[in-house]
């Protein structure tokens, strides 16, 4: 997976709450939406933007880990048991790819 294909995201969901989306390799990378649809379509945009941000000021773009990778991390194996995992391309590239 290179590092502008997309990354795994958490999606969080409590009862009377929005949907919440974290990225486990882009920290401080958040959304959240009222839908899981655009609880996603938000984190495309937040993932476009962090990424963009961090081109801009020069700082590594964090290399994205496959769901085995993840898996043997134990931080990530406590953050997910109450999480879906989804994949979200940033916005700028599911723009082009759509």
């Amino acid at each position: 997976m290179s590092s502008t294909s997309g990354y795994l995201a958490l999606v969080y969901k409590d009862k009377g709450t929005s949907y919440g989306v974290a990225f486990p390799d882009v920290p401080g990378c958040i959304a959240a939406g009222d839908t899981f649809e655009q609880a996603i379509d938000n984190a495309a945009e937040a993932l476009g933007g962090h990424l963009a941000l961090l081109r801009a000021d020069g700082d590594p773009i964090p290399q994205p880990r496959t769901i085995e990778q993840l898996r043997a991390d134990p931080e990530f194996a406590a953050d997910a048991v109450d999480a879906v995992v989804a994949f979200v391309r940033p916005q700028t590239e599911r723009a082009a790819a759509e």
